[in-house]
Parts: structure tokens; sequence; C-alpha cells
């Protein structure tokens, strides 16, 4: 049977699925959870007397798996990597591919950055002039947003700075801090997410979330994948903030409140 596009020549090789963990950087529990779902089933097993023996992934195992990898960062759901890789027409050089442009992009992403920091480095030569803690935050709040959103996202974020205006985007803080406020003071009063008055506050949340975003999908992900994994952003004490979009995200449920991550 000839080789598909892309598939490597075959390998007496073998690799167990501690090793394979070990080699790529992911989790045993991952690979177990890549085979419960029919993603990456290994080749073979070890001989054992006692049951199937261990799993043993093969280097047609493996180049799958980088495939999966590539999706997984490209944005794909596993389930969608799945039935994309099963295609007949599958090809794996176009994904490739793809990875390759995305990483161009983050690479000159970077070099921008690296020139923005350049900069910052100057006029933290020049602290008379210019307060290093200011500059320092600046750098935080930059290199916080780069490990979230993307080239695109940022030059979509940039454009819808310039569209709303300096004045309104320093005015933002102001109606954030008094609706966290409300949302506080009704998480206190013991105030049922499925409440008409906490839906009213879920609207209000998503509403000024959506006027950052723009509404898009993919932003309001990455923003929330930002406050999931850091405690504190630019100063802000987000890890105080987790209970309350917790309760957000239970009153925006119960009411059907759409956001652009539905």
């Amino acid at each position: 049977m000839p080789r598909r596009p892309g598939e490597p020549v075959a390998s007496a090789r073998f690799w167990k699925v501690g090793e394979l963990a070990e080699r790529t950087g992911l989790t045993v529990r991952t690979l177990h959870h890549y085979g419960a779902m029919g993603l990456l089933s290994p080749s073979g097993r070890t001989d054992s007397a006692h049951g199937a023996g261990h799993r043993l992934y093969s280097a047609s195992d493996v180049a799958r798996l980088q495939q999966i990898t590539s999706l997984k960062l490209l944005g794909f759901g596993l389930e969608q990597i799945r039935d994309h890789l099963d295609r007949s027409d599958y090809d794996p050089r176009q994904v490739v591919r793809l990875h390759l442009d995305r990483i161009r992009g983050q690479v000159a992403e970077l070099k921008r950055l690296e020139g923005r920091l350049t900069a910052l480095a100057d006029a933290l030569d020049k602290a008379e002039v210019v307060s290093a803690d200011a500059f320092l935050t600046t750098i935080e709040g930059m290199t916080m947003i780069e490990k979230y959103y993307t080239p695109e996202q940022m030059e979509y974020l940039n454009q819808r700075r310039q569209e709303v205006g300096e004045e309104v985007i320093q005015q933002a803080p102001n109606p954030w801090a008094e609706l966290q406020v409300e949302v506080k003071t009704a998480m206190d009063a013991g105030l049922d997410p499925t409440a008409p008055q906490a839906a009213e506050l879920a609207r209000r949340w998503f509403a000024l979330i959506t006027a950052f975003t723009g509404g898009d999908p993919g932003i309001f992900k990455s923003l929330g994948r930002m406050y999931q994994n850091e405690d504190t952003i630019r100063g802000m004490d987000v890890a105080a903030l987790r209970p309350m979009m917790d309760w957000i995200s239970k009153a925006s449920k119960a009411a059907g409140v759409k956001h652009p991550g539905t």
C-alpha cells in the first residue's frame, strides 16, 4: 500500500507511553485521553502474561501526534481534529504549512515587541525623566497580552482602540469597577444566580466585554483564558474576581444571556 503524502517511512522504533510523554512534554493522562477518544491509538502493546501489556507508539503514531498538536494550536477542537485526520483526502503537509504560517506571524510580532522593549529599555536608562515603575508596568502588560492573543487579535484590538478613542479607553475602568461592586454586593446578600436581578447584571457584564472585544469570539476566549490563568493583571487582583466570574457565568446560563463565546 503506497504511503500517504507526508507519512514517515516505516521504523522499527517504538515508544512506551511514559517515554513519549517525556519526549513531547505532554502528560501520560493526555495521551491516554487521546487514545480513549480514538484520536491517537497506539499501534501495538508489549507482551504480557497478565493482560494487554504496555502501549507502544510507532513512528506513524508520533507523526499523527505532531499533526494533532499542530491542529490543536491552530484552534481546532479534539473531535474536529479526529474527524479531520480520518478523512481520505487529508494531507499532513497542509497542516504543517498552516502552522508554519502562524509561527511566522508570531515571529514577526515578537520582532515588533523586541523593538518596543528596546525603546523601553532605553527609557529606563533615563529614570530621572520617566518612572521606571511605569515602564515596568508597561512591559508586564505587553508581555501578558502577547502571551494570550494572536498577532491577528492584537491588530484587531489596536484597531478597536483607535475606533473607540483614547478618552473612552481611559474611562473604561469606571463602569467596570461600579459593576463589580454591584455584583459583589448581590453575592454577599445571597442573591441566587437564577434571579432576574442576576440576569440583568450578567447582561451588563457581557455588554462591557463585548464593547472591548467588538463581539469577536476568539478574543473573548483569549480574554477568558488570561483571566483564568493569571492572578494579577496590571495590578488588578484577578483571583478575587473569579468568584464573581463564576457567579455571572451561572446567571448568564440560567437566563440564556448571549455573549461572544456562545
